[in-house]
């Protein structure tokens, strides 16, 4: 059964940093692509990442580009998401994902959601 968990989030301030960690189990880790998707206040959920199973791709939703990087350690089978230069419309709730299938941009596995709230 797959589990993920997600850990990170808190309150900061607009300019600020957070690192947000996924913990995966459950099969072989480095077999699968993995992402983090957010849902705004009273919005739909988003992707905001994917990374693939050997990280060498990597993706991002534009308006993240060049502030969050997505990164993996498929020893600890862990997947990250820093996030620098966090804006007031960064705040949601953070997901962690994963794919049935070694597919990058279908995700079924999700985990329990981390808020980040980025205050102005």
């Amino acid at each position: 059964q797959v589990q993920l968990v997600e850990s990170g989030g808190g309150l900061v301030q607009a300019g600020g940093s957070l690192r947000l960690s996924c913990a995966a189990s459950g099969r072989t880790f480095s077999n699968y692509p993995m992402a983090w998707y957010r849902q705004p206040p009273g919005k739909a959920r988003e992707f905001v990442a994917d990374i693939s199973g050997s990280g060498g791709i990597t993706n991002y939703r534009d308006s993240v580009k060049g502030r969050f990087t997505i990164s993996r350690d498929n020893a600890k089978n862990t997947v990250a998401l820093q996030m620098n230069s966090l804006k007031p419309e960064d705040t949601a709730v953070y997901y962690c994902a994963t794919s049935k299938r070694a597919t990058m941009g279908m995700y079924d596995y999700w985990g329990q959601g981390t808020q980040v709230t980025v205050s102005s």
